[in-house]
């Protein structure tokens, strides 16, 4: 059976700190929260990248680093 949806695995620490941050929010679930964070990351472009680049690589794993990720 095929399915829309894939597991991803973050440390227990960060989960428990993004619940934290949700709280009094809109977001029902630390899920939620993080699916609506990288639909934003990834509709900063207008078009749907093929590759990205150095720079863009770049970009990325520092918001990644800034929202505990790395």
């Amino acid at each position: 059976m095929s399915s829309d949806r894939v597991t991803l695995k973050i440390p227990r620490p960060l989960y428990e700190r993004l619940g934290q941050v949700i709280e009094g929010t809109g977001f029902r679930s630390v899920n939620e929260f993080v699916v609506y964070v990288l639909r934003d990351i990834m509709a900063e472009t207008d078009e749907t990248p093929t590759a990205l680049t150095p720079r863009e690589v770049e970009l990325l794993r520092e918001r990644l680093h800034n929202l505990g990720y790395l």
